[in-house]
């Protein structure tokens, strides 16, 4: 599983699901609507349903399912889960023989490109990778 929760889907998303695809079959945990607004205080400015659809679009994914914020070990084995595929910024308490790490792509995220839609041009936002 590649625990995301792509509001604004970017290349740094692409490359963690090429890169999981290597362990298996890719599921990605897909960030509900009400988990985001809960933990970032904005609704994305794509629902689930339009994000999953991209995400199943993308040929490493097998398949996408509603999670929480924060992925449990008994989220991994309701759904039958053998590894969770995340970012080096995880906050997941998985146990670490479940749990893979990658190194995020450096100068993206949703935020950035969030910022720069809005015309925020701050330091980060103008980076490029």
């Amino acid at each position: 599983m590649v625990d995301m929760s792509a509001t604004l889907i970017h290349h740094g998303h692409i490359r963690i699901i090429k890169s999981a695809a290597a362990y298996g079959d890719v599921i990605i945990g897909l960030t509900s609507d009400e988990g985001i607004l809960a933990a970032k205080h904005y609704l994305p400015e794509l629902d689930f349903q339009a994000r999953a659809e991209i995400l199943m679009a993308i040929q490493y994914v097998k398949d996408v399912v509603k999670t929480p914020w924060h992925i449990t070990e008994q989220l991994l084995d309701e759904h039958r889960i053998d590894l969770l595929v995340h970012g080096d910024d995880n906050q997941n308490q998985i146990s670490a023989y479940r749990l893979v790490i990658l190194p995020r792509t450096q100068g993206i995220s949703s935020s950035v490109l969030r910022e720069k839609a809005a015309g925020i041009f701050t330091a980060k936002a103008l980076a490029r990778p």
